[in-house]
């Protein structure tokens, strides 16, 4: 265990701070998945936009990869555009 205030602070800041990230990425995953299962084109398009803005202000945040989120939008676009 830590000695020092400070860093048993920064355990406590690190710790909340984990699960504040998972809780995003996790909501982030799950509206991916949400659309991937979507054949609706027009349900598909209307959510598109908000998962990637979801994407990029992680991506922002570090939470997860810029490249990671570049590469999801760039797959979730491809998908929707080829909905019947």
């Amino acid at each position: 265990m830590a000695n020092h205030k400070s860093s048993i602070k920064r355990i406590r800041q690190a710790d909340k701070k984990k699960l504040h990230n998972r809780y995003y990425a996790k909501t982030a995953r799950n509206a991916v998945r949400k659309l991937r299962i979507t054949s609706d084109k027009t349900s598909a398009t209307e959510m598109l936009p908000k998962i990637s803005a979801m994407l990029d202000k992680l991506a922002k945040r570090n939470i997860i990869h810029k490249n990671k989120a570049s590469n999801l939008k760039s797959k979730l676009a491809v998908y929707v555009n080829k909905l019947a």
